[in-house]
């Protein structure tokens, strides 16, 4: 039942009268803490709950930072003390707006060109349209209150820009943000979505990354799309892998695979690295083994099966050599050698290990079979130079021994000999 327009009109003034007259010091304190200062404001700092929430955070939200009260969003007119006179339709007044409203609304100004120059010129003033063509703006304009809206996104009363930490939207923030959402289950039970997105994205290595301040790693919006549903152009959501892992994506068009998917309706990065779970891979993810992706479609005896074995081989090979070849150079490098020209020549074959990692997408045996060759060439080189200084220090070390027996010889002669003088002449006493 609602209340009395009187008492919800009157009862506010009163009580931000008697507050500031009995607690004048807190009132100064909060007019300080940066919240505009407004009869709204006055007012709603004083509820409990929901009422008041909004007014004691607003003053760090970024839109009080930029100088707009409470009207800016609400409409009205909050220099009237009286809650009648500052809540009046008349005014503009619209109150807590619908979820249908909001994106409108918000719109108003972040649609406006012009304005929005004169508060941050950088920041793009097509969100609206590109919400539109969403999914969940799609579902909005047929009714569907359920969908995100733009306050489910950035908050309402505390909206920090997207560099803050604090965020929603911060990189580093938003798996959770839509985790909120997408990972309950009464909400997307209507719509036939899997909950375990979030779930899935944590045990990935885009995950690992972003939480180890890679703020670079792929979150939902990278690939899916902020306010928009995709990237301009992007026909199918898994093409945005190729954003970021370009050669990849190019190697693999070149590759028999491409025809091969297409014509089986397989998505092409999804279908070996899957999608939210996308773990870091190894080389025992291509070859023969249980655990390879190719043994999914590829059995024994077939060229699939042949090429695959021979890029493991190829590729746990060059693996096994700079492993060797690291062990080694540790060692000399350890024992005090200096192995920095052979370091440098491992690191060549580090990279052309990385290559053949790479180029494996075109799943061509004998392209990545000639790059781990000269990988091999090369760590073998760098083996040889920590071979050559340990066979130095060896050198040193017998050298330093011998010299050490010539110090303890002439030594022990010099001992001999004053130990004799001393007999033949004795001290005179």
């Amino acid at each position: 039942m609602r209340k009395p327009f009187i008492l919800r009109a009157v009862l506010p003034v009163v009580l931000a009268g008697v507050f500031a007259f009995v607690f004048p010091a807190a009132s100064a304190s909060a007019q300080a803490a940066g919240a505009p200062e407004s009869s709204c404001s006055k007012c709603h700092r004083l509820l409990e709950g929901e009422l008041g929430d909004g007014a004691r955070v607003y003053a760090e939200d970024i839109h009080a930072l930029r100088g707009l009260n409470c009207a800016a969003c609400h409409g009205g007119d909050p220099g009237q003390p009286e809650p009648g006179k500052a809540m009046d339709p008349r005014q503009g007044y619209i109150g807590r707006p619908s979820r249908a409203q909001i994106p409108q609304l918000c719109a108003r100004c972040h649609s406006d060109a012009a304005l929005m120059r004169t508060y941050n010129p950088r920041l793009r003033t097509d969100q609206l349209a590109q919400y539109k063509t969403s999914v969940h703006g799609q579902r909005l304009s047929r009714g569907d209150t359920n969908v995100a809206v733009c306050t489910d996104c950035h908050s309402v009363h505390d909206i920090r820009p997207a560099s803050s930490p604090l965020s929603s939207v911060h990189p580093a923030n938003i798996p959770k943000t839509c985790g909120t959402c997408h990972s309950d289950t009464e909400r997307m039970k209507s719509y036939g979505i899997s909950t375990a997105q979030y779930e899935e994205y944590q045990g990935s290595v885009h995950y690992a990354n972003l939480q180890s301040g890679d703020l670079s790693s792929p979150t939902c919006a990278t690939c899916h799309g902020n306010h928009g549903a995709a990237p301009p152009g992007v026909e199918s959501v898994e093409r945005v892998c190729g954003t970021c892992h370009v050669f990849q994506e190019q190697l693999f068009d070149q590759s028999p695979h491409k025809e091969g998917f297409e014509m089986l309706g397989f998505s092409s990065c999804q279908t070996c690295h899957s999608n939210h779970l996308i773990e870091h891979p190894d080389d025992s993810r291509v070859g023969t083994s249980e655990e390879a992706f190719c043994t999914t479609c590829h059995g024994e005896g077939e060229p699939g099966w042949e090429a695959a074995r021979r890029i493991h081989e190829a590729l746990t090979g060059l693996d096994a050599k700079i492993a060797e070849a690291t062990e080694l150079l540790d060692t000399a490098e350890r024992a005090g050698m200096g192995v920095s020209e052979a370091r440098l020549v491992q690191a060549n074959a580090n990279e052309r290990l990385v290559k053949a990692r790479v180029d494996l997408h075109t799943f061509d045996p004998e392209r990545v079979e000639e790059i781990t060759a000269e990988g091999i060439k090369l760590a073998e080189e760098a083996w040889q130079g920590g071979v050559a200084a340990m066979e130095e220090n060896s050198f040193r070390r017998k050298g330093l021994a011998a010299s050490l027996l010539v110090i303890a010889f002439v030594v022990l002669s010099l001992v001999m000999l004053i130990r004799r003088i001393e007999q033949t002449n004795p001290p005179v006493r």
